[in-house]
């Protein structure tokens, strides 16, 4: 049974019940006009909810759910040569999911961009006996503490040869990417949830501090993060939504991202 308080609007899951979501009260999100909120995955289960498993990329698997749940971002499962790797965390869970990724290969660790994507983290890592890496900037938003959680620090974790986390600082303190070397045939690619936003026309990415509030991101973070990524080489950038995925170009396409964006707000 899976009975732990989720919000409704953004899929976090609490350890016990509470009134209030610290997430929602946040100005990154937002509480909904119908007001706060609950459900459970046993709930969610029940409903009309349905796995979706689908190709993103090359070695690169889309993991979710139809409809998606609370925010609706899906997960990807990288098939790295070091391992299977869970990036970002989809809200719904149930046996059907976990059976169909443990077809293909199961999940050996989980990192998560940033807290609107804790949702039920724990339940994953239970589910697949695999550690979650969250950088401790973001500790405070931990909704449902657990042994499995590995606090990061610093700007930059080596999870393996070919994976490594990056905190950009954007959109929280502990907002990260993760760079995998070998993706793209070699060419690298960059999973970056929305801490570098793909937009539609591909050509960009947006950095914002709250897309709903729509507040940008602070000009020194974006500099920064800009030059955090300039030594990292990658095609592809995996965002945070199903298909939202340049295929080329990546590391051109954050660099003028950046430059475009401190022009227009400096």
């Amino acid at each position: 049974m899976s009975t732990e308080p989720m919000c409704v609007a953004c899929g976090m899951q609490y350890a016990a019940p509470r009134p209030d979501c610290p997430i929602c009260e946040d100005e990154r999100q937002y509480i909904p006009a119908a007001g706060q909120r609950w459900t459970d995955l046993d709930t969610l289960r029940a409903g009309d909810y349905t796995p979706r498993i689908e190709e993103q990329g090359e070695r690169i698997i889309g993991v979710g759910s139809n409809p998606g749940v609370a925010i609706g971002q899906r997960a990807l499962l990288v098939k790295a040569d070091s391992g299977n790797f869970l990036w970002d965390c989809a809200a719904y869970l149930d046996d059907q999911l976990v059976a169909e990724v443990k077809e293909h290969g199961g999940i050996t660790g989980i990192a998560i961009s940033h807290p609107h994507y804790y949702t039920t983290m724990v339940e994953w890592s239970r589910a697949f006996d695999a550690p979650i890496h969250l950088h401790e900037n973001d500790q405070q938003w931990i909704g449902r503490p657990d042994p499995a959680i590995q606090l990061w620090s610093g700007t930059t974790k080596r999870l393996a040869d070919d994976l490594t986390l990056i905190n950009l600082g954007v959109h929280f303190a502990g907002g990260t990417v993760l760079h995998w070397r070998d993706g793209e045939q070699g060419k690298g690619a960059l999973l970056s949830g929305d801490i570098a936003q793909v937009i539609p026309d591909r050509k960009f990415v947006g950095f914002m501090y709250s897309y709903p509030n729509l507040i940008p991101e602070r000009p020194e973070i974006v500099r920064r993060a800009a030059e955090l990524l300039e030594p990292y080489r990658f095609d592809a950038i995996y965002g945070a939504w199903w298909d939202a995925i340049i295929r080329t170009d990546g590391h051109a396409v954050i660099q003028r991202s950046a430059q475009r964006y401190l022009k227009q707000v400096l």
